[in-house]
C-alpha cells in the first residue's frame, strides 16, 4: 500500500516542532511497512506579502526549500501563490480564497506526483487551503479514494465560515476521522451527516512521556511544595486569561506552587496579574516537545481549562507521566481525561469550582501507575494500527490493494 499524505499541519525549518502529532504518526507508520509521501501545503508569498509580514512582525511561513526532514520523516511541499491583494481580500473584505488556493495546490501537487502510483489519499486538516479539499480534487484526477482527519479548530473555528464547502468535502470522502466524539458532533451540528465517520484520537510516545524522578526535578526547578501545572499556548481559547484567578482560588485553600509551560500573546498580562496577586508561579516559556515530560513530571496535577479543544493529547501525555488532570467539559477533553482526573462543567463560578477540583485531586491523588497504564492505550503504534484498519476497509470497498 502507498499513501499520499496532504497536511495543513507540518514542521518548518524554523519551527521543527509544528505538527508534532503528524510527524509522530508517520514515524510509527514507517514500522508497518507502508510506503508514503507527505506534502505540506504552503504559500509562495510575493515580495509585497513578505514585506507586509515583516512590518507586522509576523513570522514568514513561506518555505523556499523543496523538502524538510525531521525525525526521519521527509516533508515535501506544494504551494499556491499569495499576493497583497489576496491578503486584502481575505482579511479586509473577508472573501474566501479556499477554492482558488486549493485548485492551485492540487495542480502543483499533481505535477509532482503524477508519475507515482498511490492507493489512497489521507488529508490532515481543513485550514486555509484545506488539505481535505485538495485531497478531493486530486482524488478525482487520480481516481483513488481520499480520507480526511479533522483535528479541532478546523471544525470548531473554520467550518462555520464555509459550511457548504466543508460538508461537501467530508461527505464525499471515503472516511472522515475525528480525534474525538465531541468534534464529530460539532461537525454534525453544521450539517455533516456523519455516516462515513470514525473516531480515532491522537496518540502519545510512551517512551518520551513517562514517569521521572519528581522530587529531583522539583528541586532542580526550585519548587518545594505541591505543584499545579499548565502546558499549552497562553491564548484565550485555552482560557489562559483565567489562570491567575484559578491559581488564587487554589492558594486560598491549599498551599501550592505553580508551573506554566508555554508562551503566547497573553503571557505578559498573566505574569503581571500573578505578581499582583503574590502568587508563586514559575514561567518557563515554550520548550521543545522532547522537554515537555521533564516539566510535566514536576507537577502533582496538570490543568486544562480550555474553552475549546479538539481532543487534548496533552492530557494523555500528562497521564503517561503519571500525572492526573483537571479539565473543562469542552470539546474532547472529557474523553481524554476519562477516569484519570476530574472534568469540570462550564457554568457559574467555573474558576472557583475548577480550583476546588484541583485541591480535591491534590488531597486524593490517583495512582500514577494506573494513569500510566491508561495512557499506554494511546500509544502511536495503537493509533496507527486503527488508521491502517480504516485504510484496508476503504481499499477493500474500492477494490484497491491493502497492507
Amino acid at each position: 500500500m502507498k499513501v499520499l499524505f496532504i497536511t495543513n499541519l507540518f514542521p518548518f525549518p524554523h519551527i521543527p516542532s509544528a505538527g508534532t502529532f503528524i510527524t509522530n504518526r508517520l514515524k510509527a507508520l514507517q514500522s508497518f511497512d507502508i510506503n508514503f509521501d507527505v506534502y505540506g501545503i504552503t504559500s509562495k508569498d510575493t515580495f509585497g506579502v513578505k514585506l507586509l509580514r515583516k512590518i507586522l512582525s509576523k513570522t514568514n511561513a513561506s518555505v523556499t526549500a523543496s523538502f524538510y526532514e525531521v525525525h526521519g520523516v521527509k516533508y515535501k511541499y506544494a504551494s499556491f501563490r499569495r499576493n497583497v491583494i489576496d491578503i486584502f481580500n481575505s482579511k479586509i473584505l473577508k472573501k474566501n480564497n479556499q477554492i482558488k488556493d486549493s485548485k492551485e495546490v492540487a495542480e502543483d501537487l499533481f505535477d509532482k506526483i503524477k508519475d507515482n502510483e498511490f492507493d489512497i489519499i489521507h488529508a490532515h486538516g481543513m485550514y486555509g487551503a484545506p488539505a481535505g479539499l485538495i485531497a478531493k480534487l486530486l482524488s478525482q484526477k487520480l481516481n483513488i479514494p481520499y480520507m480526511v482527519t479533522c483535528h479541532g479548530s478546523d471544525i470548531n473555528l473554520a467550518m462555520p465560515k464555509a459550511k457548504e464547502l466543508y460538508v461537501d468535502v467530508l461527505e464525499n470522502a471515503a472516511k472522515v476521522i475525528f480525534v474525538s466524539n465531541a468534534l464529530l458532533n460539532k461537525a454534525k451540528s453544521f450539517g455533516y451527516a456523519g455516516e462515513n465517520s470514525v473516531v480515532i484520537p491522537n496518540g502519545i510516545e510512551p517512551d518520551t512521556f513517562k514517569p521521572l524522578d519528581k522530587e529531583k526535578i522539583k528541586k532542580e526547578l526550585g519548587l518545594s511544595k505541591k505543584v499545579v501545572g499548565f502546558v499549552g499556548n497562553l491564548i484565550n481559547v485555552k482560557r489562559a486569561d483565567k489562570l491567575p484567578e484559578i491559581f488564587s482560588y487554589i492558594t486560598s485553600i491549599y498551599d501550592t506552587e505553580f508551573l506554566v509551560v508555554g508562551d503566547g500573546e497573553l503571557r505578559k498580562g498573566i505574569e503581571n496579574e500573578c505578581k499582583k496577586r503574590n502568587l508563586k508561579v514559575k514561567f518557563v516559556g515554550r520548550v521543545s516537545h522532547e522537554d515537555v515530560p521533564y516539566y510535566m513530571n514536576a507537577m502533582d496535577v496538570m490543568i486544562l481549562p480550555s474553552r475549546n479543544e479538539g481532543f487534548g493529547a496533552v492530557v494523555i501525555e500528562a497521564q503517561g507521566c503519571g500525572v492526573a488532570v483537571v479539565g473543562s467539559s469542552n470539546g474532547g477533553i472529557p474523553e481524554a481525561i476519562g477516569d484519570g482526573g476530574i472534568v469540570v462543567e462550564e457554568g457559574e463560578n467555573f474558576e472557583k469550582r475548577f480550583a476546588e477540583s484541583v485541591v480535591n485531586l491534590l488531597e486524593n491523588p490517583i495512582d500514577g501507575s494506573y494513569l500510566r497504564n491508561r495512557a499506554l492505550g494511546f500509544s502511536w503504534e495503537n493509533i496507527v494500527e486503527k488508521e491502517i484498519e480504516v485504510y484496508n476497509e476503504t481499499l477493500n470497498r474500492f477494490g484497491g490493494s491493502n497492507a
